[in-house]
């Protein structure tokens, strides 16, 4: 068998490394790469700060949105993302316009991603008559919103407008629900607080034929709205849900009528892109809006 000579071990020629030699070698190479961190750092301080100071503006509605927009996009692409993320500004542009128009003090929407969007008001509403129509302005405003993709999609055949179309009636259709601080929750309060109970059941059996995280969180936080019913009112509440016949009567139609023009409108989209594409199923719009697939729930 072969072996290879070792040269000899001459200390002349091979010196043993200085004392603390390769400890020194270790803190270098841990420390190196935190110099050139703070070196890197320091290069772009500038960029911090300006990040730094604009942080708070990109936290806020604007912002957000664009934040929405990058986490629905990253589900179902950015044509779609970019529609829907209209369809819910235009929902909350509805609430936003008829508050002002009762000179509420209100803030910009604020969008949450899976959850939607809201509008916070800085001010109660005078009584229940107010407050339900500052409920049902986003549901209108967006319901006419899904009305016009459904026309474009009419009229180019673009099945990205008819998908569109399906999520906006489902989603003002899922908001009419008369359930805490759902749209229709608010909107209710001017025909009885009672239906809040309905509303209850709605939602606990769309639970139970699918949970959803996102349902669970609208049951729970609805809570205290139902438990009110059943302790005693003040004078200053009684006074709240006062509603004259005539006003209980507008709210009423207001509200069937435009939870009966959203089923037709579901219904409408739903056959149409089902027939443009032939294949007597699902259409796209459907698949883009089952139970759980799409964000829900807007306030005010």
């Amino acid at each position: 068998m072969d072996v290879e000579q070792l040269p000899p071990n001459d200390p002349a020629q091979n010196p043993p490394p200085p004392p603390g030699g390769r400890g020194g070698s270790g803190v270098k190479k841990a420390v190196g790469p935190l110099a050139a961190l703070v070196a890197i750092l320091a290069k772009f301080k500038g960029f911090l700060i300006l990040g730094l100071k604009f942080l708070p503006v990109i936290l806020k509605s604007g912002g957000l949105m664009f934040v929405s927009l990058w986490v629905y996009a990253q589900l179902w692409g950015w044509s779609y993302a970019a529609g829907f993320v209209v369809l819910i500004f235009v929902h909350e542009c509805g609430h936003l316009l008829v508050a002002k128009y009762f000179g509420l003090k209100v803030g910009a929407p604020m969008f949450i991603p899976f959850i939607g969007a809201l509008i916070m008001l800085k001010e109660m509403p005078r009584n229940a008559w107010v407050e339900a129509l500052v409920g049902i302005g986003g549901p209108i405003l967006g319901s006419v919103g899904a009305a016009v993709c459904f026309l474009i999609y009419r009229t180019t055949g673009n099945e990205l407008y008819g998908a569109l179309a399906y999520t906006g009636f489902f989603i003002n259709l899922f908001n009419l629900a008369p359930f805490g601080f759902l749209d229709g929750g608010r909107i209710v309060t001017a025909l009885s607080p009672w239906l809040w109970l309905v509303g209850m059941v709605i939602v606990g059996g769309m639970m139970l034929v699918q949970f959803n995280f996102i349902l669970l969180l609208i049951f729970i936080m609805s809570l205290p709205r139902v438990f009110s019913l059943f302790r005693k009112k003040s004078d200053a509440e009684e006074r709240y849900f006062e509603v004259t016949p005539a006003q209980r009567w507008i709210v009423g139609t207001m509200y069937f009528g435009l939870i009966a023009l959203l089923v037709l409108g579901m219904m409408a989209a739903r056959v149409q892109t089902s027939r443009d594409n032939g294949n007597g199923g699902e259409s796209i719009s459907s698949l883009q809006t089952r139970p759980g697939s799409v964000p829900s729930g807007f306030d005010t």
